[in-house]
């Protein structure tokens, strides 16, 4: 029996004990807070992404603790977890503790950690904290077979990653020995190569004072994450003639039957509240998703509002975004051969009497920039004298296809999967892969499976769970070992 073969057979026996460890992980709801807002520790320890997430690193730290490994703890803004090597040099596996909002419409409890029908659920199963889970039973393994890496082998543990990437900056700076190879376990296999530019902003508008009497749009308001299609939205209205709201509950009834449209009406006071449901899903894959505002504002514009300000601002979203998931009539349609398509997603919208801002994501092409999207959007606003707050730019990252660390990873993963089908991938998400150089991301989730990460009923194959461990255990094992 080979080395590794006797490895992949200590993590079979881990198998309960890792399925147990991820349970407790998923039922912590890490759900990162800015650290402006966060409270200090109890016994002085800073806790700047909230208790929750606290909570879940101080869990992770405790499994490395009781294993033998060393820790780092960078103030509570993230750390790591060490198999010390016995040569220079570190292989860094990123991973993070954080997760989105859970949303609604669970088919479960989204922090049970419950098994059910092969499947551990929850909310982070897939991203990150199955990924994370594997990837430390996997460096368990090694360790209780007796592995003696010549490189340090160190499990980063990342804190914001969903929200501002704060803890990440922040412990790079207190961090002198970085990774000088790696992967992140937070995307797709078999490989990613390069990923996509990323940026959020908000457009922005106000609006005059209403005038007369008629229908008041008094807000909308929609989405939970500036990285997820939303999957609600609200709208109140008010008719300030006291004419009621006969018109507008027909023409609900009339769209949720003849559109399939997840929309319903009620009163609230002596205002009417419009809500949609629609689908989340990651924003770097808006197709997956129904954006319930889009679905809303399609409504809305069927209506006549007192207010032309108002008025003018649902027919810019109707006419100018609407369904489009391209940038198509907003002047950003960008794309290149290596990467595809420019995605554009609505996350979030916050409109009351006064003042509407909607907060956007895109996803551009490796070959362009983010000034090439702004320039083409401005065009647009302009005419509506509308205008942008510009937020988080990450831009594009890309490593050779042929790089002695694809090369290895993808033989790792062919060797487990039988698959040589698939080639290394051109994604819109971000990882911590562009956190520092020669990182790339590698699974976790293979081809064909679902991607649940960000979407309701999140949850994770537990066989699929261990095969993980066997993947990034060797692929740890070829990164880290003594050369010939």
């Amino acid at each position: 029996m080979d080395f590794l073969e006797t490895v992949n057979n200590r993590i079979e026996e881990n198998r309960t004990e890792m399925l147990s460890s991820l349970s407790k992980l998923i039922s912590i709801p890490s759900i990162a807070i800015t650290p402006d807002t966060a409270e200090s520790a109890s016994e002085g320890a800073a806790m700047p992404f909230g208790e929750d997430v606290d909570r879940a690193y101080r869990f992770m730290f405790s499994l490395g603790e009781d294993e033998g490994f060393t820790t780092f703890d960078a103030d509570g803004y993230g750390g790591h977890i060490d198999y010390d090597g016995t040569e220079d040099g570190v292989v860094g596996i990123l991973g993070h503790l954080d997760v989105v909002p859970e949303g609604a419409d669970w088919d479960f409890e989204p922090y049970g950690g419950e098994i059910e029908d092969g499947y551990l659920q929850g909310r982070g199963t897939m991203d990150d904290k199955g990924p994370v889970i594997a990837s430390f039973y996997a460096m368990k393994a090694l360790k209780e077979c007796g592995f003696e890496p010549a490189k340090t082998v160190r499990l980063i543990l990342g804190l914001d990653e969903e929200t501002n990437w704060d803890g990440m900056k922040y412990y790079l700076e207190c961090t002198p020995d970085l990774p000088d190879i790696g992967f992140t376990p937070d995307a797709d296999f078999p490989v990613i190569r390069a990923e996509k530019g990323i940026l959020t902003f908000d457009i922005i508008s106000k609006f005059p004072k209403s005038r007369g009497k008629g229908l008041e749009l008094t807000s909308i308001t929609g989405g939970t994450a500036r990285n997820a299609v939303p999957d609600f939205a609200k709208a109140v209205v008010y008719d300030t003639a006291g004419g009621g709201y006969s018109f507008i509950k027909e023409t609900v009834a009339g769209c949720a039957e003849k559109n399939g449209w997840d929309i319903s009406c009620r009163g609230a006071g002596r205002s009417l509240e419009i809500s949609v449901s629609g689908k989340s899903a990651h924003a770097a894959k808006p197709e997956q998703g129904v954006n319930a505002i889009s679905i809303l504002m399609d409504f809305l514009g069927r209506l006549t509002f007192l207010n032309d300000g108002t008025a003018d601002f649902v027919d810019f979203y109707n006419d100018r975004i609407g369904y489009d998931l391209h940038g198509e009539r907003i002047g950003c349609p960008l794309e290149d051969e290596d990467s595809g398509k420019l995605t554009f997603n609505v996350s979030m919208v916050d409109v009351d009497k006064n003042t509407a801002k909607l907060t956007i994501n895109v996803r551009y092409p490796v070959s362009c920039t983010g000034e090439q999207v702004y320039s083409g959007i401005m065009e647009v606003l302009d005419e509506y004298g509308y205008g942008i707050v510009k937020g988080m730019e990450k831009r594009p990252i890309s490593i050779d296809a042929e790089s002695e660390l694809v090369t290895t990873l993808m033989e790792v993963y062919q060797k487990h999967t039988g698959d040589t089908e698939n080639k290394p991938l051109v994604i819109g998400g971000g990882t911590y892969a562009r956190a520092m150089d020669n990182i790339v991301a590698f699974g976790a989730r293979f081809p064909g499976e679902p991607g649940l990460g960000h979407m309701k009923n999140e949850k994770i194959s537990i066989d699929n769970m261990v095969r993980l461990a066997k993947i990034y255990a060797e692929a740890v094992y070829e990164l880290a070992k003594k050369e010939d």
